[in-house]
């Protein structure tokens, strides 16, 4: 069967529509991926190998974020069994920490970390005494009458932070594409400042890294 010209020439224009449609299609895929946003899951281990717990990592992009930081945990450290529960706490920079005392003893807390200089007077149980932390860095807490309790708060000027679990593993999420540094900080690693840093480039969607740290 023989087409006319008219017809052959709408057939043609309906072939290149469905085309551009999927290209455009395939454009607007690639796009909602290139924005969804990226996620981060960082392994900390020693030079053995071994997981490192309750290592605090800190992202930090170029952009800064545009709202107040927030975390999902609450801005609180007990005293309870004569130690520091959670024993480190990350805090945004500028929270006002609870200290609630569950304890049936007395406590007093005292820091003499240049981030936070500062000294509550003994109180008792179901009592709670609040500080604020305005300076980011880490901050050592301890009490003046139980030598062996040690407590860690960690302020940050980051929305993207997490402490490491009994594997070693944190997941960061929502952090945007591009260069960006990691910071890890660990009251037992051997660097000033308990500190480690390092170069990271942040593609979009899932990914995974590893850090090797030095204890003492």
């Amino acid at each position: 069967m023989r087409l006319s010209f008219q017809t052959f020439f709408s057939i043609a224009l309906l072939v290149a529509g469905v085309a551009g449609a999927a290209v455009v299609g395939l454009g607007s895929a690639a796009r909602v991926a290139a924005a969804a946003p990226a996620s981060l899951r960082v392994q900390v281990v020693d030079a053995d190998g071994l997981p490192v717990r309750d290592a605090v990592v800190e992202l930090r992009s170029a952009r800064a974020p545009a709202s107040p930081i927030r975390f999902p945990w609450k801005m609180g450290m007990a005293q309870k069994n004569q130690q520091f529960t959670p024993g480190t706490l990350i805090v945004a920079k500028g929270s006002t920490v609870a200290f609630p005392n569950l304890d049936m003893v007395r406590h007093s807390i005292y820091s003499f970390s240049k981030p936070a200089r500062f000294e509550i007077d003994l109180y008792g149980r179901d009592q709670t005494r609040t500080h604020t932390f305005a300076v980011a860095g880490s901050v050592k807490l301890g009490c003046n009458i139980h030598d062996q309790m040690r407590g860690y708060i960690r302020v940050t000027d980051t929305p993207f932070a997490g402490k490491t679990d009994h594997n070693g593993y944190v997941a960061l999420s929502g952090m945007p594409a591009g260069s960006a540094s990691l910071t890890v900080w660990h009251p037992g690693l051997r660097s000033p400042s308990n500190e480690s840093k390092s170069g990271i480039t942040i593609s979009g969607g899932a990914q995974t890294h590893k850090l090797t740290v030095a204890l003492r």
